[in-house]
């Protein structure tokens, strides 16, 4: 019995290109115009009329390769989903409009942004036409909740991570969409938008997870996403991976540097220019933090303002020798204790959520949803009894804090009972694809496909 691997993508194109190719086109480059081309027509030598080429009038003009991804290629192209069914894949973030909550987006880490209007029971797919497939982070404007804001590029370290090509707004609710820019960015932590001015946005652009440079650090506008500029440069190898902004005084934010790079053979995970920055004074200054910080190097950090407290700040750390975990600020900022040894998993986690009405009560994003009642001094399970575990994302109804919203490798879940049960929106087709087999003999004509995290399934 033999199975042959499918190689989907490189099949799918090689099927719709043309046949005769150039070499030039083959190699996404042409070697320049050919030597009569490069004449001009006073140049050439005088030949028969009846032997000149009846495209003549365009020989100075060197031939540009046809394009093997333009649309054309793929007109005749008819898909249809072939499954699998009733599951789903990674969601890394979740934007829910303020005005209406059973209107939300869905952001996933290979499959674009999807809407929903009525909580999840149908799903509409909107951002199938734009360069990118991999998302980082969404938000909605709380002054205007058709405007939408999405950082391509999930914002992890695995070696299967997808990068994007910047920021898009949406004007319309997600119905369409124009890229504004930071498209050397490939990957996008976290958006904040000033609640005092809806055109004064902050970026924190990680930046190249493979090698260094890129749109990396801390980016802002205050013309919408016309202009932008870097307002928090660390260094070609350290991006910003998170930013907050102080509710009650917006001139208040507090940023997070992480220095990585990932190898074939190895991932470094942190360094030096992994800190804790903080402004007055909307972004224009910035003094590093360190009181009661490790004074090791870091690597990840999240960080959360509690609504209920802003001089309440909590990060989520990873660090050298041990020294990693949950710090608590009461000071905005000026001192940290750490409060909890808990490792995040930086890797795929290192989010941290305060509360809308409970400053003590935090929620930490990792393999098991982990929930605080004293401010991170002790942690348990919040419950993954039904549902997927891998969380990156969880969203609280500001009106009804047992109502919630998560995002993990399984999809997008649903509680009304602070996690004592799920509801799980089995109707998203996320599925995450690292290779799809043909069965072969087996079974005729069905494949088989190797997913994250949620195993293999026939379609």
């Amino acid at each position: 019995m033999r199975i042959t691997r499918i190689l989907l993508v490189v099949g799918l194109i090689s099927a719709l290109l043309p046949t005769t190719l150039s070499a030039s086109t083959k190699h996404g480059k042409s070697d320049g115009p050919r030597q009569d081309e490069s004449r001009k027509p006073q140049d050439k030598v005088a030949q028969d009329p009846a032997a000149k080429p009846k495209e003549e009038t365009k020989k100075d003009e060197p031939r540009k390769p046809a394009d093997p991804m333009s649309p054309p290629t793929f007109a005749g192209l008819r898909l249809r989903s072939i499954g699998p069914a009733f599951t789903s894949g990674r969601v890394c973030s979740i934007a829910v409009d303020p005005t209406d909550h059973s209107r939300y987006l869905v952001g996933a880490a290979s499959g674009g942004v999807w809407r929903t209007t009525n909580s999840g029971t149908t799903w509409t797919p909107v951002f199938d036409n734009e360069s990118s497939y991999s998302i980082g982070t969404m938000v909605i404007d709380p002054k205007n909740p058709f405007t939408v804001w999405v950082g391509t590029g999930e914002n992890n370290s695995q070696r299967s991570v997808a990068y994007g090509d910047g920021v898009y707004r949406s004007d319309d609710g997600g119905k369409t969409w124009k890229n504004v820019g930071l498209k050397a960015s490939e990957r996008i932590g976290r958006i904040a938008i000033d609640p005092r001015n809806s055109d004064a946005v902050y970026i924190a652009a990680q930046g190249p997870l493979w090698g260094p440079g890129g749109d990396r650090g801390l980016f802002k506008t205050t013309d919408g996403g016309k202009t932008w500029k870097n307002i928090l440069s660390i260094s070609e190898n350290t991006g910003v991976t998170d930013v907050v902004i102080d509710s009650n005084n917006p001139d208040t934010l507090y940023a997070a540097s992480y220095q990585r790079r990932r190898h074939v053979w190895t991932l470094i995970n942190g360094g030096p220019e992994s800190a804790i920055y903080k402004s007055t004074d909307a972004g224009a200054t910035w003094n590093k933090l360190r009181t009661g910080l490790p004074n090791v190097e870091m690597g990840r950090i999240g960080l959360a303002i509690s609504p209920v407290d802003t001089n309440v700040v909590y990060a989520t750390i990873e660090a050298a020798d041990a020294r990693g975990g949950i710090y608590r600020s009461s000071d905005r900022g000026g001192s940290w204790e750490r409060r909890n040894p808990f490792d995040a998993g930086a890797m795929y986690y290192a989010q941290i959520t305060a509360d809308p009405k409970e400053v003590d009560r935090i929620y930490v994003m990792n393999v098991f949803l982990m929930v605080s009642d004293d401010g991170g001094r002790t942690l348990r399970r919040l419950g993954e009894k039904s549902k997927h575990v891998d969380n990156h994302v969880i969203w609280i109804d500001p009106d009804n804090t047992r109502h919630y919203l998560v995002g993990c490798d399984g999809g997008v879940y649903e509680s009304y009972d602070r996690g004592g049960n799920w509801q799980f929106k089995s109707n998203l087709p996320l599925g995450q694809f690292y290779d799809v087999w043909d069965a072969g003999q087996l079974q005729r004509g069905w494949p088989v496909s190797h997913t994250q995290r949620v195993g293999d399934r026939q379609l």
